[in-house]
């Protein structure tokens, strides 16, 4: 037996275990890919960028009620105008002798940004910044100014394009906006408060945000101020991917919150004011809403998507294509729709006298429609139902969804344009906290319509009544669905 020295055996043990620790601490971990990020450089596309950017002031011809206050200047004016706030009054100063009169001047009215699109001098900016402008002035990086002709102004997208009397210069790049990820770098140049290149950065902070607007916004929280108005959003190859239009503010300046316009649907918009002046979008004729989600599950559609018709305007494209309120618009040629604002865009989007494909999702089947497209026109007034004609010709009820109902007046079917329906002449308790009254029609119960009282009754003695129902009601021209909840 070989014998062993324990003492040198502990003592060289002890070493081994001292250097493996030693290693261990002073070998550093594996970085995260993202923790060997950089914060990004912006000097190169300033550079790059930079001398497309242009300011731009606007003048109008002053009235006599016009007149600028001691220290109001055009970024000042820019302010009053974008948030709506009322200018205050000023007293008309009299005019000394030997002096034209104020109204005989051009006063300034406004600042804002634009970038140039072609060498050749069409500028894209806001709709805003020029809007009711006598006069348009561009000045360029290199300090050149130039007299600009508004090309044409489209108010529902925010867009317009204006044009200069010059040659060789430096076009922007448009970029590709499906290429924009939320989170992603982007940058700002223009002038706000009249302070001409400033430059801001910061991340894409969401996608196709909705804000009641016409079109989906890029949202990021790059600092935007009055007079940032029309000047472009930049990724970090240098593109234009959209133009900074609206900031969210409680106190006017900036709140973190920025709006930019998709760049691909500025483009859209701008080829054709280029091409005629004006912005042809459109049409199909229906009021639409959002689906709820209780709503979807409840008519065996799923998931809310699409956009549910509330009301179909009399002789256009949608009721020629068969169009019915209460029908869920799914699928517009192809393209599916996500929420209900999503249609208005594709429709828009679509040239007037050609024809597409409706998908609509109708008493728990999806039917196709063709639909002839119409150009937008001014929205018609809603017209309100008449109960003249609805007397009942018999009643009965429904006491446990707490509705009593009549036969409708072939003048009511004729008016609101229906082959059936009940009308409801009272709605207590559960029918009332669904927001049902009387004067309503009940044209579907269950996704099963109904024409008569008979036929109502029949549908609802089969109801499983501890479960709520989905009733589609016409309201006059609108119609909406509604979900009658069973007491507990």
């Amino acid at each position: 037996m070989i014998g062993l020295d324990w003492k040198k055996l502990r003592s060289s043990m002890l070493v081994a275990v001292l250097a493996a620790a030693t290693t261990l601490i002073l070998t550093p971990a594996a970085p995260v890919a993202a923790q060997t990020r950089v914060l990004p450089d912006f000097t190169d596309l300033v550079e790059q960028v930079g001398p497309s950017v242009v300011n731009i002031r606007t003048l109008e011809k002053a009235s006599p009620r016009q007149g600028l206050a001691p220290g109001m200047d055009e970024d000042m004016l820019e302010f009053f105008r974008r948030y709506g706030i009322p200018m205050p009054n000023i007293p008309r100063q009299v005019p000394r002798p030997n002096r034209p009169s104020p109204q005989d001047e051009e006063q300034p009215r406004g600042v804002g940004s634009g970038f140039i699109l072609t060498a050749d001098g069409f500028i894209m900016t806001n709709a805003h910044v020029v809007d009711g402008a006598d006069e348009v002035l561009v000045t360029l990086t290199d300090k050149r100014e130039f007299k600009a002709k508004i090309i044409g102004a489209d108010k529902r997208s925010d867009v317009a394009v204006v044009k200069i009397e010059a040659s060789g210069l430096p076009a922007v790049r448009v970029g590709d906006v499906s290429r924009l990820k939320v989170g992603e770098w982007v940058m700002a140049i223009g002038s706000p408060f009249n302070l001409e290149n400033t430059v801001t950065a910061g991340i894409v902070s969401a996608k196709q945000r909705d804000t009641g607007e016409y079109l989906p916004f890029i949202q990021t929280d790059v600092a935007i101020n009055p007079g940032n108005s029309g000047g472009p959003l930049i990724n970090m190859r240098g593109e234009v991917v959209g133009i900074n239009s609206q900031i969210y503010s409680r106190s006017g300046g900036f709140m973190g919150i920025s709006f930019a316009i998709p760049m691909d649907e500025a483009m859209r918009v701008s080829d054709q004011l280029r091409a005629s002046g004006r912005v042809s979008r459109g049409r199909i004729g229906v009021q639409i809403g959002p689906v709820s989600k209780e709503v979807a599950e409840s008519i065996g559609l799923g998931k809310p998507l699409g956009a549910q018709v509330i009301g179909v305007e009399s002789g256009t494209p949608a009721e020629k294509a068969g169009v019915e309120a209460g029908d869920i618009i799914t699928k517009f040629d192809g393209k599916s729709i996500e929420k209900s604002t999503d249609l208005p865009r594709l429709v828009g989007a679509t040239k007037p006298g050609s024809k597409a494909v409706l998908t609509v999702f109708r008493r728990g089947q999806s039917k196709e429609l063709t639909v002839t497209i119409a150009e937008i026109e001014a929205d018609k007034p809603t017209k309100k139902s008449s109960d003249k004609d609805s007397k009942p010709k018999a009643a009965s009820s429904a006491q446990a969804l707490g509705l009593t109902v009549s036969e409708l007046s072939d003048g009511v079917r004729k008016e609101l344009k229906i082959k059936g329906g009940v009308r409801i002449e009272s709605a207590i308790e559960a029918a009332a906290r669904a927001g049902l009254r009387e004067g309503d029609v009940i044209v579907a119960v269950a996704n099963t319509e109904v024409d008569s009282v008979k036929s109502f009754e029949s549908v609802v003695s089969r109801l499983d009544k501890s479960k709520p129902v989905v009733v589609l009601v016409r309201r006059g021209e609108m119609a909406q669905y509604a979900v009658i909840r069973p007491a507990r």
